[in-house]
């Protein structure tokens, strides 16, 4: 029995199993271990675990130490010339004009060699670059060509669903993606749709692709003609999460069925809609408006000032009221003629009664203002 811990050298990286040995390790713990490419600080995911020695089809390597303060000042200390190492292998990239991308220079903790990863579309020598690159930082120099998914990985981002990529926080590896998946989910062909920052196909596609075909395991497919009951019926489309069809009977009406209907063969009864009600009662109509009489006066608004316990028509002292209801009736007159006023009663001269007859003002000269 050997105890066995799974470690990672970056984040959303690939997990290596290492001999733990007689360590104590927990997990999130920083320790040192001899890779293939050299000495690299890596991160504990799992706890220590034994497992049989027989069952490894190689011999693990071991874990060198945990990881102390000089380990980290050192890696530190590296990191930070990884932007220069960068932009002097870009700035010879374009000198000797090769056809390859630079990616991103990576240190190892203790500086023993420099890797730079590049993505092309198809080999390139660079060793004349190795050479210029060796001589200027005097260490070993290795080249890697990624593809672009990995360089997504390098870089990270934002995806087009708002977060960050799935692959540079939590996706190890690399799954197949085809556009099957895509066309069993219902989704809209467009590239730029179902498309990633890498430009491949999002690799979320294939999250939901066992569901889908799962759920559709029991359901005819759209355009296919299927026998319910003593009917034929076409299959017009799917609602997978509902577990339901929309089929057109030949007598040429639609109908939603499930599994479970068309396995016995019956059509379930169309329900009826309920009544809607109304949002608001409708206001009840104003009253029509009465017409009036030929000879009828229209009614006449009652004066505020006026008190209610006086009648309107009543006289001085002494005076009698109207009678209720009694109306005055006007004598007719020709159309177009003006009405006269009443004469007053002439007296034997032939004059008219009511003293002398009344003179007109004077008018006021206006004087014009004089030099004194």
């Amino acid at each position: 029995m050997i105890r066995v811990v799974s470690i990672k050298f970056r984040d959303a990286g690939r997990v290596y199993d290492f001999d733990a040995g007689d360590l104590d390790l927990k997990t999130g713990a920083k320790v040192v271990v001899e890779t293939e490419r050299g000495r690299a600080l890596g991160v504990v995911v799992t706890a220590p675990r034994e497992v049989e020695e027989a069952g490894q089809g190689e011999e693990l390597k071991k874990i060198l130490r945990p990881v102390s303060a000089e380990d980290l000042d050192l890696a530190a200390r590296f990191a930070a010339r990884e932007e220069e190492a960068h932009r002097f292998c870009r700035k010879r990239i374009e000198e000797r004009g090769l056809e390859m991308k630079l990616v991103q220079a990576e240190y190892l903790f203790d500086g023993s060699k420099i890797i730079f990863y590049f993505t092309a579309d198809g080999r390139i020598d660079f060793r004349d670059l190795v050479k210029d690159l060796a001589h200027y930082f005097h260490t070993r120099i290795e080249m890697r060509q990624i593809g672009v998914r990995d360089e997504a990985k390098l870089v990270g981002g934002i995806g087009i669903c708002g977060r960050e990529l799935c692959c540079c926080t939590f996706l190890r590896d690399f799954h197949p993606v085809s556009v099957k998946m895509a066309k069993e989910q219902g989704l809209a062909l467009n590239p730029n749709k179902i498309s990633g920052q890498c430009g491949r196909l999002l690799c979320c596609l294939g999250y939901e692709y066992e569901t889908y075909c799962h759920l559709k395991r029991g359901l005819p497919k759209a355009g296919r003609i299927i026998k319910v009951g003593e009917l034929e019926a076409m299959v017009l489309s799917q609602n997978i999460f509902a577990g339901t069809v929309k089929v057109k009977l030949e007598t040429g009406t639609e109908a939603i069925l499930s599994a479970q209907d068309i396995e016995r063969g019956e059509v379930p009864p169309k329900k009826s809609p309920l009544p809607a009600e109304p949002a608001e009662k409708p206001a009840p109509p104003a009253p029509a408006a009465q017409p009036r009489g030929e000879g009828e006066k229209p009614a006449r608004k009652r004066s505020r000032g006026r008190s209610r316990g006086k009648k309107k028509g009543a006289g001085a002292e002494g005076g009698e009221p109207k009678q209720a209801g009694a109306e005055q009736q006007k004598p007719s007159m020709p159309a177009g003629q003006r009405p006269q006023p009443p004469a007053a009663p002439a007296d034997a001269s032939g004059k008219p009664a009511g003293g002398e007859r009344k003179r007109r003002p004077r008018r006021r000269s206006r004087k014009k203002d004089q030099p004194g």
